[in-house]
């Protein structure tokens, strides 16, 4: 079931990464063209998320204040957040959407590339999908430590950056969780990436490069 909701999904881009090597003719660089194009697409709505998530951490002062003085009054509390929101021109679901638009994508796109062959059916990805690129042998299978290595330290970069961007309350419990999913996050990819196709962890590791050239231009927005 989840496969054939995905495949709706993947069978397009499956499309794009089959057109993207008969020009190519070379699976591990049609990967990377192929993870630039998707995550240029995606950027707009990505920067619109963090943009979202860094304007909440600049009104989390204020929140709290509101929090604190009407705390034994829901329904003022609720009108009082709401007056704010609107003062300040903020929607709190704003950051929400893009989050949900991007989320199907990502999925399409590990279901494509863990099983290419199942989405495209020109017999030529047949065998491209097991060519050698740089170090690895064989796309199709598993790198065991650099891809993955390198997809993990990606994802830790990235991830603290957004933190980053956002205003911490350490007597917030999510503001705990948040600190232990900034180590755990990047070691449970480290541990994917070594299991799954090494064209997975390829595509892995240059989207989040991208996410942190992404977060390095937004926070040079921010600060403007």
């Amino acid at each position: 079931m989840y496969i054939t909701i995905m495949g709706y999904i993947a069978r397009p881009m499956g499309m794009l990464l089959n057109l993207l090597y008969e020009f190519i003719q070379n699976y591990g660089i049609t990967l990377i063209v192929f993870t630039i194009i998707i995550k240029l697409l995606l950027y707009p709505l990505y920067a619109h998320q963090i943009k979202s998530t860094a304007r909440m951490g600049d009104l989390q002062p204020k929140i709290k204040a509101i929090q604190n003085k009407f705390s034994h009054d829901k329904a003022m509390l609720n009108e009082k957040l709401s007056e704010l929101y609107k003062e300040e021109k903020y929607n709190p679901m704003s950051g929400c959407l893009p989050m949900l638009i991007q989320m199907p994508i990502i999925f399409g796109l590990f279901v494509l590339l863990r099983n290419p062959m199942t989405f495209i059916s020109n017999p030529d990805m047949m065998l491209a999908v097991h060519e050698t690129f740089l170090w690895i042998s064989d796309l199709s299978q598993p790198d065991a430590w650099i891809l993955p290595l390198g997809a993990g330290i990606t994802t830790y970069i990235s991830f603290s950056q957004t933190q980053s961007q956002t205003t911490v309350d350490p007597n917030n419990p999510m503001s705990s969780m948040t600190s232990i999913m900034k180590y755990f996050f990047p070691v449970m990819i480290v541990w994917m990436g070594r299991s799954f196709p090494a064209g997975l962890a390829l595509y892995w590791f240059v989207g989040t490069s991208m996410q942190i050239l992404f977060n390095m231009r937004l926070n040079k927005l921010r600060k403007k």
